[in-house]
């Protein structure tokens, strides 16, 4: 009896107050699968709803903007509208970086809470702003800015999730944890029309007789920023582990895999939210016979949705391999989604825009499936060479990695802003709105950009001759 008490302590986390866990050691299996896997999954499951939250109020503007000008009246022109879906990517992503860095400083649980408030502010300002006529463009885009603290809570997230999960087992989990998050776009893009008034799902729901109220949807995801800060108060935990200095996680800055992994992620995730922030506006512009409110969703869906498989398949043919591949898959369906433009093809784009869509989903999870795996491997190889214990080495592994989810999260988020405000920019010189040829001219930017990343992954990751600073090359073990 005594000997089996002694075990359960030993596989139980140790617990004080404030939400603080000071003993959590999830690659023990008997820590896991007594006691960890149920605390990590009910931080998973709120961590996610949370994030959630958050993605719909950095997306609000995706198709806010469309509507202000449909139904309220402002004369904004495309190039304006794309702007101010731009803005909260810029600051979203930004924002991410000392978002990365407050998990280690304030502990997971703290900084749920503290973001989740933050997310009052974007929501009420949009309701305030709509129900003045008279309000000005620039005010409307410093409000939009404001939605970028929904962006910055992804980077906090995932580092905090990362710190649960054990290595084997953290593909999936990541991916599960950020398409909880991502499908908050296709949730703002769904349920805002039909909460404002505007209609949607696919004739379901009628407009309202008395007009579009674009406050109601600034009320709602105010009330849901303060249930899930409740939420996180209540159910999450802070890990004793996750605590890092400021210094240990910025060297990682020195990695060069730091910024590899971040231009990678700009590709996909970049492309998931850049797109999902435009294709409202897109199908506006391009099909103005086509019910935004019946689609616009559908894209944010599938990449969501898309996101854990990706880490799952990730997990089972190694990342570097899916990686590649799905930027193939990516350069094809941009093939065909400029054909679609060219030709004003709805079908035709409406299929090949949701296949990239896909795509940028499965590449999300395989290359964050790629960063724990590159710098544990990599925290290996320098022990090896500097006499480094091993456990003291994986530790290692394990805080940077989660300082590189979060700073590649930001530098891939800043990809979103590149996409659409390239649209807007485009739609200023060739100076008439945003039409067919602009719009299929940044499709080619684009197109060019996973050229570079299918090389950039293939040679750093898949290569077999390639040697990382004079040790086995990586790709050998698996990424």
């Amino acid at each position: 009896m005594a000997q089996t008490l002694v075990r359960e302590q030993a596989a139980a986390p140790q617990q004080r107050g404030g939400g603080w866990i000071d003993r959590w050691e999830p690659e023990d299996e008997e820590f896991w699968e007594r006691t960890g896997k149920k605390v990590a999954r009910r931080n998973l499951i709120f961590s996610i709803f949370g994030e959630n939250v958050a993605f719909s109020v950095w997306s609000l503007w995706s198709i806010s903007s469309a509507l202000l000008v449909a139904h309220y009246g402002f004369g904004f022109s495309a190039a304006q509208m794309f702007f101010l879906v731009a803005v909260p990517n810029c600051v979203g992503a930004i924002l991410r970086v000392p978002y990365t860095f407050a998990v280690p400083r304030f502990g997971g649980r703290n900084w749920t809470v503290i973001s989740g408030l933050l997310l009052l502010i974007p929501t009420v300002l949009l309701a305030v702003a709509v129900r003045n006529p008279s309000t000005p463009y620039w005010a409307f885009l410093l409000i939009a800015a404001t939605a970028g603290v929904g962006g910055g809570n992804f980077a906090s997230s995932m580092t905090n999730i990362s710190f649960f999960y054990p290595d084997r087992k953290k593909g999936f989990a990541l991916g599960l944890n950020a398409a909880g998050g991502n499908i908050g776009v296709s949730v703002v893009q769904l349920a805002l029309p039909v909460i404002v008034g505007a209609g949607g799902l696919f004739g379901l729901v009628g407009a309202a007789a008395g007009g579009v109220d674009l406050a109601r949807a600034g009320y709602v995801w105010a009330s849901l920023g303060l249930v899930s800060a409740a939420c996180a108060w209540f159910f999450m935990n802070n890990l004793t582990v996750s605590l890092a200095s400021f210094g240990e996680q910025i060297k990682v800055l020195r990695h060069k895999h730091t910024w590899i992994m971040s231009w990678l992620y700009i590709g996909t995730f970049g492309s998931f939210i850049g797109y999902a922030s435009a294709f409202p506006l897109l199908i506006g512009l391009l099909f103005p016979g086509i019910s935004i409110a019946n689609y616009a969703f559908l894209g944010a869906l599938i990449g969501s949705v898309a996101r854990p498989f990706g880490g799952w398949l990730a997990d089972r043919l190694g990342g570097a391999r899916v990686t590649v591949w799905n930027f193939v898959a990516m350069g094809v369906g941009t093939v065909f989604v400029i054909a679609a433009v060219n030709a004003e093809s709805w079908p035709m784009f409406l299929g090949a825009f949701l296949f990239v869509f896909l795509t940028t989903g499965i590449g999300n999870g395989s290359t964050y499936r790629m960063i724990p795996m590159i710098f544990q491997k990599q925290a290996l190889l320098d022990a090896d060479r500097t006499g480094e214990g091993h456990e003291a080495a994986l530790a290692r592994g394990r805080t940077e990695a989660a300082a590189v989810i979060g700073l590649s999260s930001a530098v891939g988020a800043f990809g979103g802003f590149i996409i659409t405000a390239t649209f807007g920019i485009l739609g200023l010189i060739y100076d008439d709105g945003v039409p067919a040829d602009a719009i299929a001219s940044a499709f080619v930017i684009f197109l060019g950009f996973y050229v570079v990343c299918i090389a950039l992954a293939w040679w750093h990751y898949m290569r077999r001759t390639f040697m990382i600073q004079r040790a086995p090359n990586l790709s050998t073990v698996d990424i």
